[in-house]
């Protein structure tokens, strides 16, 4: 059953250097609050799995030097350009990547979640991705005919991590329309979330929240952190900010700008 931790940094003690960490898209409640945190304390070595894309998270924990590996089908700040410390990482082969695209993360996931070893995907035969992927096997369908098909390793992460809007003191957390949440959560042996805030009740028992509610028995610790997000979106709350993602973009082009983006935005900032 899940606890409402003290602190964020409290919350986060689960997340140990060189586990594998699950993280959602940009507009599915990215913990930005809890990346900046992991930066502050040195967190180290992650396989990180973004489901199935990633942003800025991804790049400030690259940039940190927080990640060993990254299994993800695309990192990039969208209208704001490419992400430019994932853009040296692999230029630079200082982390191993791990090619991988949309349904093979999810089917991946799936298959951990439905306690299974693995699962058939089509659509990858013939594709650089399956090629430069050992770990995906081709086999011929076992109920005959000329149908060869993928499969799949399951993911089973040691931490989920992401944001909500609330949770409520069960454990219970409301994610609404974000139902990857609850794959992450179910493919994960631990998971952490933050929140905006605490409801006052229980989510399962009311009808408006009940479906779109994550059990409290799919969560280890939540932390209450007020636009917890920031500066990506959280769904139907607040939108990102373009203007400090912008800054972002021009700062982290080079190593020394995101040294003092580090220090004016996660370090500095926990000081004051």
């Amino acid at each position: 059953m899940a606890t409402i931790a003290p602190s964020l940094d409290d919350a986060l003690g689960i997340i140990a250097d060189g586990c594998m960490l699950v993280v959602p898209r940009e507009v599915s409640g990215v913990p930005m609050a809890a990346t900046r945190a992991l930066i502050r304390r040195g967190i180290r070595n992650l396989h990180l799995v973004a489901l199935p894309t990633s942003s800025l998270q991804a790049d400030m924990l690259i940039g940190a030097g927080c990640i060993a590996t990254l299994e993800t089908s695309a990192v990039s700040l969208g209208e704001f350009g490419p992400a430019p410390r994932f853009s040296a990482a692999i230029t630079g082969r200082t982390i191993k990547m791990m090619d991988a695209t949309c349904p093979a993360l999810h089917a991946a996931l799936q298959a951990s979640e439905k306690g299974v070893p693995f699962m058939p995907l089509r659509g990858l035969i013939g594709s650089d991705v399956l090629k430069y992927r050992d770990d995906w096997k081709v086999v011929d369908n076992p109920f005959g005919g000329d149908d060869p098909i993928v499969l799949l390793p399951a993911l089973k992460p040691d931490v989920a991590l992401f944001h909500a809007p609330m949770a409520d003191r069960f454990g219970n957390v409301w994610i609404g329309r974000q139902r990857e949440l609850v794959t992450m959560a179910h493919a994960a042996a631990h998971s952490v979330v933050t929140v905006e805030a605490i409801h006052d009740g229980n989510l399962l028992e009311d009808p408006l929240y009940a479906a779109g509610c994550l059990p409290g028995f799919y969560v280890d610790s939540i932390a209450v952190v007020e636009r917890g997000a920031w500066p990506l979106p959280l769904p139907d709350r607040y939108k990102a900010d373009g203007a400090h993602i912008a800054e972002y973009a021009k700062m982290a082009a080079t190593p020394e700008g995101f040294a003092d983006y580090l220090n004016q935005h996660v370090f500095e900032k926990q000081a004051a």
